[in-house]
């Protein structure tokens, strides 16, 4: 046993947020603990270890009290999930409706009964390619997983990720809660009107979302670090994703090729989709961009050297003198003695 309460909460945020609305909600949870750390603007991660003696309550009451706060003061719905751990917690509020609260008992029985049943996709870190390689050996849940021995996962997997999959397939987690603020971010969502099942739909809802997110990343003078991309479904459940840009950016194109690649990286099965968020992390000044947007003229003059130049004229006294041919310009050219 741990000994840590870990309280994973996710908000389901108003169409059009109030921009002020994250920095309320942080002081609201460091209300009970100061031990508070916002993932994004929906998302916050509370360690209630110390708190719980203070408030005079066990981990479920403590937890609808917080939830009963953020929907008094700001109208916000929430999902929790408690557990002696961050990686634990995150899981149980991923298959937590809103409105509702899943409390995982610090004790090897019930980490163990919540754990083992889940398939092996659920778990932080494993990708569609590891899921497809595990899936291959006959390992479906995480309890497959845990019952195979570690040299045999670092085989599979090589040897860090074989190590880091057998830790949490067994319920282990060390990740502390973080109090230091997030680097700035910007995200947009896409709410489809009904569960989308076709991929079709979802990459235009991605493109959308990428020239959302460019257009506000170039209004305010700041370029990307990096992206996360979240999907939620219609059973509630979440997948999400981050990748670090090559070169930090706030071009639309570019962040449309990078929300591309971290779609096809989830490799999703057929699901009915609820909606998209698409996150810009890390931001900074364009000033540090290594590579500065092109200004109109130097645009114009980038176009201007792709231009072809025109062929050489000949007049028909020039074909039948022999004399050189007149350039685009109508100069004569010098006609060597």
């Amino acid at each position: 046993m741990s000994g840590r309460c870990i309280l994973h909460l996710r908000f389901v945020l108003p169409a059009d947020p109030d921009p002020e609305l994250p920095e309320r909600l942080r002081r609201l949870l460091e209300d009970f603990t100061p031990r508070v750390q916002l993932i994004e603007p929906d998302m916050a991660v509370l360690d209630l270890t110390g708190a719980l003696p203070y408030w005079k309550r066990d981990a479920r009451g403590l937890t609808e009290l917080v939830q009963l706060r953020a929907l008094a003061f700001f109208g916000l719905r929430s999902s929790a999930g408690v557990a002696p751990n961050r990686m634990l917690a995150a899981m149980a509020c991923m298959l937590t409706p809103p409105g509702r609260r899943t409390v995982i008992d610090d004790s090897p029985e019930a980490i163990t009964a919540f754990l083992r049943p889940r398939l092996v996709r659920e778990l932080p870190g494993v990708g569609a390619k590891a899921a497809a390689t595990l899936t291959e050996y006959g390992l479906h849940s995480v309890g497959d997983v845990a019952d195979v021995p570690q040299l045999t996962l670092q085989r599979l997997l090589g040897a860090r990720a074989g190590r880091a999959l057998h830790e949490r397939a067994c319920g282990r987690d060390t990740t502390i809660v973080d109090p230091a603020p997030t680097p700035a971010s910007v995200s947009a969502e896409h709410r489809f009107t009904r569960d989308e099942l076709d991929p079709a739909q979802h990459r235009r809802a991605l493109i959308a979302l990428s020239d959302q997110l460019g257009a506000r990343l170039r209004d305010s003078g700041q370029i990307a670090t990096g992206l996360t991309c979240t999907i939620h479904c219609a059973d509630h459940s979440s997948t999400r994703r981050a990748r670090t840009l090559p070169e930090a950016t706030d071009h639309t194109v570019l962040l449309a090729r990078a929300t591309y690649a971290i779609y096809e990286s989830l490799g999703l099965q057929p699901a009915r989709v609820r909606s998209i968020t698409l996150r810009a992390d890390a931001l900074r000044p364009d000033k540090q961009a290594t590579h500065s947007r092109p200004g109109r003229r130097q645009a114009s003059r980038a176009r201007s050297r792709r231009r072809p130049r025109p062929s050489p004229v000949r007049t028909q006294r020039d074909l039948s003198s022999g004399s050189r041919a007149l350039p685009a310009g109508g100069v004569p050219a010098k006609v060597p003695s």
